[in-house]
């Protein structure tokens, strides 16, 4: 790991691609419009990058669909598309500081998180699907005698993968990774907030040995690329992570234009349910990163703490003590455990909920102010709210950032009852040393993943995503793959 300074020397002489990336090759948006990134922990502009339009897109899915329909990779041998994405892996390894420096630059994310984390992550999620795909057999169908009947997978076509700012090397990989594993070309739509991971992804996958037009990334903000891409005719499937408002728009363009697939993770937000006999040194530390980790900036984040009413005084004491120890600094510090909020806008909107927390009558315990590192950014200190009722707008929302609401249960049901009562299943934690409580609970929650005695775990091996407004779909695991290809059925009658 570097040190600070050297992180800032390594910021100051960075090659930052600026351009989109379309059949091998860099290009200017067809406009020639542009538009700024920004260093939320600086306020100051990192570069500025080619605004994409409905041409833009129009050019990429073309060069997708012809990649795709030549058979160069779509028909390439599974062992063969193994070694490349394998390679792939290797250079995003070998590329981690720059790729770790993109992402902290583009959205205040603490480097050590970014370099230690995301780059590690998002090199084996690439290298396992890598792996896996010479390993998926079809399926002889027991039809009797005088048939043989086989079912094969194949390959969708065109996927277009739009990705959200919170991770944006690790989002473009969980898409990525499985689509081409499964022989399809991708278009790839990065958040505006934070483009410049995916463009050098890009740019490695050509360098691994990906055809050119198997990967492209159009670049610019939703109403743009992104909604192009959810229109297109010949876009065969989006997978989409991000809001759930955005998510139900882009079922809406499926229905619009060719009714393509489209796989959904949403928002969440996750419950963390902490019982009377768990282990509390340990369950407070984990609420601390449950909620707070990546500054809050989490699909799954665990920004609804619920106590059981005999351990709350002694929970909360010892979270507010913990909790002075994690302040946001300079996400280039490798020590700094907070970073910057992504932009000024998105700061603006969580001291929002904020106010509207203290206005409906929560109490607030700690933090709730914006706070300044070096005389800027879009920084907001860790914030407890106590006294939250499940009516209350904080309690209900995905507020997206630093902010953790506290809420009160007597008994299992009433913690079962108040962790489901809202729009969202992605995630939830359970806290507790009995484990026929632990699996009782966890049955009855409407989640996709319960994490017990830890919060928010994962892995590429299993698989990952939510139920109601949470989304559909599973991204990780060899699940991923279902999104991306087609089960063929071939009925030969013997004679």
């Amino acid at each position: 790991m570097k040190t600070y300074q050297q992180w800032q020397e390594m910021a100051l002489n960075l090659t930052l691609p600026n351009q989109a990336y379309i059949d091998g090759r860099f290009v200017d948006a067809v406009g020639g419009a542009q538009f700024d990134t920004v260093n939320p922990a600086t306020g100051k502009v990192i570069t500025s990058v080619a605004a994409c339009d409905e041409r833009d897109v129009d050019i990429a899915v073309t060069s997708a669909r012809k990649a795709y329909d030549s058979g160069v990779w779509s028909r390439m041998a599974p062992a063969d598309r193994k070694t490349v994405l394998c390679r792939l892996a290797d250079l995003v390894s070998e590329h981690g500081e720059e790729l770790a420096l993109m992402d902290s630059l583009d959205m205040g994310k603490p480097i050590s998180d970014a370099f230690n984390l995301d780059v590690p992550g998002s090199a084996a999620c690439i290298r396992w699907f890598g792996e896996a795909i010479d390993k998926i057999y079809g399926e002889v169908a027991p039809t009797g005698g005088g048939a043989l009947a086989t079912v094969t997978r194949e390959p969708l076509g065109v996927i277009a993968a739009v990705v959200p700012w919170n991770y944006p090397l690790d989002m473009a990989a969980w898409k990525l990774a499985p689509a081409l594993a499964a022989g399809n070309s991708v278009v790839l739509k990065p958040a505006e907030q934070s483009p410049l991971s995916a463009l050098r992804l890009a740019q490695l996958a050509t360098e691994a040995g990906i055809p050119d037009g198997v990967f492209n990334v159009v670049t610019g903000d939703g109403p743009g690329p992104g909604q192009a891409l959810g229109l297109h005719m010949d876009v065969d499937c989006v997978t989409f992570t991000g809001s759930t408002s955005v998510g139900k728009r882009f079922m809406s363009y499926a229905a619009e234009s060719n009714l393509k697939q489209v796989w959904l993770e949403c928002g969440g937000k996750s419950p963390n349910l902490v019982f009377e006999d768990a282990d509390l040194d340990l369950a407070v530390d984990f609420a601390i990163t449950g909620c707070f980790f990546n500054q809050g900036e989490v699909c799954t984040a665990n920004s609804r703490l619920l106590l059981q009413s005999s351990i709350k005084e002694q929970f909360v004491e010892k979270l507010l003590a913990r909790l002075g120890s994690r302040q946001p600094a300079d996400p280039l510090d490798p020590d700094t455990q907070m970073g910057a909020l992504v932009d000024a806008q998105h700061t603006e909107n969580v001291l929002t909920y904020i106010r509207k927390g203290q206005e409906e009558g929560a109490q607030l315990l700690c933090g709730g102010e914006k706070v300044e590192v070096n005389g800027a950014g879009s920084y907001i200190a860790p914030t407890v709210f106590d006294q939250v009722t499940e009516d209350m707008t904080i309690a209900r929302e995905e507020i997206f950032g630093p902010v953790l609401s506290i809420l009160t249960f007597e008994n299992e049901d009433e913690a079962i009852r108040m962790a489901n009562g809202t729009i969202y299943g992605l995630a939830a934690s359970v806290w507790t040393e009995n484990v026929n409580r632990a699996y009782r609970v966890s049955q009855r929650l409407n989640v996709g993943t319960v994490s017990i005695n830890t919060v928010d775990a994962f892995s590429v091996m299993t698989p990952f995503g939510g139920t109601k407004q949470s989304g559909f779909g599973r991204d990780l695991s060899l699940h991923a793959l279902d999104k991306f290809s087609n089960l063929k059925t071939t009925w030969l009658a013997l004679r």
